[in-house]
């Protein structure tokens, strides 16, 4: 498998910090779903060597986390794309200490990053300790699953159109 026919669907948090496991019920739901056959999906606290490991090689990486937004609007979703190695600078910021834009400027330095990177980040109501979501974030998980697959698809259909005849 070439390194662009690999899809890493990764969600970022803490299952047992209420909203800070949007990332992990987002993977939850799409392990019943049929995707794609290079489709990885994995789940991770957020440290930014395991992110790395994780998306290296990837074709496209798609991220899933909760974040911190001031003001919030809990479950609302911003969609963040990799430009030229950087994120761009998010209204949101992550609920880890080290966040995303860390792993992502070290993954650039050190040539790991994937050829796609798409983030989808979720403000949070709630991120004490406990399980389960808050309404508002669980209500956008069947958006985000849907986003997604959606990004999942385009990527094949990126690829079926670079493979040669």
């Amino acid at each position: 498998m070439g390194r662009s026919a690999r899809t890493a669907v990764i969600g970022v948090g803490n299952d047992f910090r209420r909203d800070d496991g949007v990332g992990w019920a987002v993977i939850d739901r799409l392990r019943e779903r049929p995707l794609a056959r290079h489709t990885v999906l994995a789940t991770c606290d957020g440290d930014p060597g395991r992110l790395i490991g994780l998306w290296e090689g990837a074709g496209l990486a798609v991220v899933v986390d909760a974040a911190h937004a001031h003001p919030s609007t809990p479950g609302r979703v911003h969609r963040l794309a990799l430009d030229a190695g950087r994120l761009p600078g998010p209204s949101a910021t992550s609920s880890h200490g080290l966040g995303l834009g860390e792993a992502v400027e070290l993954a650039r330095l050190l040539g790991l990053l994937p050829q796609r990177l798409v983030v989808y980040a979720v403000e949070g109501a709630d991120s004490d300790f406990g399980t389960g979501l808050s309404p508002a974030v669980a209500a956008a998980v069947p958006e985000l699953v849907a986003a997604v697959e959606s990004e999942i698809a385009d990527a094949g259909r990126g690829a079926a159109r670079r493979r040669p005849s």
